[in-house]
């Protein structure tokens, strides 16, 4: 399936709104704070997989910042919302950039996407400067409740999640590109329905709300597999 305009309205993007306060819009506001807590202000900062440019618009108020994906409309559509980024089509496993150039790395959502991850992970250590951070999410294969979905869990429900790991073996390959573990952590339980027959409303009250508790301050607190994805903040050695 190619990356184009119809893949930001279908298998896991269907039933996703761009709006203010979304849900969409919380997750991109939470990855900002992250990037404004681990980041130093004033650096380089690259979002890989940027998307519609949502989140490294955000993040122009505090860095220099670039976006790159591998969706030619998307980076496209991303002029309409970034002002100051730079943006550009380009492959996470080929980065088109010199040694050390970034503080900061974002790749939220991308490496389950990829043919070869590892490799990609290998550019983003060769990108980040010594101290540097990596900001990583990816589908959590670890995630408690994802047995209760079986195969609707949402992990499955996108065909070009083409590199779902186990976290232990995610956090191997972080590793073994120069990096070392400051933060392992999750997301919270949002993939509802999980109970048969309950309302999906009450069940996004009763799964949802440490998430939403956590998207929200900032706080970061919930346990690796209490998600269903898995966030790492690494430094590079």
């Amino acid at each position: 399936m190619p990356f184009d305009e119809n893949y930001f309205s279908t298998h896991t993007y269907a039933d996703i709104t761009f709006a203010k306060y979304s849900m969409y819009w919380w997750s991109n506001r939470f990855y900002a704070m992250l990037a404004r807590r681990y980041g130093r202000r004033g650096a380089r900062l690259l979002e890989i997989g940027s998307g519609l440019g949502h989140l490294v618009g955000q993040l122009e108020d505090t860095f220099q910042t670039f976006g790159m994906d591998l969706n030619h409309w998307a980076v496209k559509q991303s002029k309409a919302v970034v002002n100051a980024s730079s943006l550009q089509t380009a492959s996470a496993q080929e980065l088109p950039f010199a040694d050390a150039s970034f503080n900061v790395v974002i790749i939220k959502h991308i490496v389950e996407h990829l043919p070869n991850p590892a490799q990609a992970l290998r550019e983003i250590g060769r990108v980040t400067e010594p101290g540097g951070t990596l900001i990583l999410a990816t589908p959590n294969l670890g995630s408690l409740l994802k047995p209760w979905k079986g195969d609707k869990w949402i992990g499955y429900q996108d065909p070009t999640h083409i590199s779902l790991k186990p976290p232990e073996e995610w956090l191997s390959l972080i590793r073994t590109a120069n990096f070392s573990l400051r933060r392992i952590f999750a997301d919270g339980f949002w993939d509802v329905p999980y109970i048969p027959l309950v309302p999906k409303q009450i069940q996004k009250l009763l799964f949802g709300s440490l998430g939403g508790f956590q998207a929200i301050t900032g706080f970061v607190f919930l346990p690796m597999r209490w998600g269903e994805s898995i966030i790492v903040i690494a430094r590079k050695q």
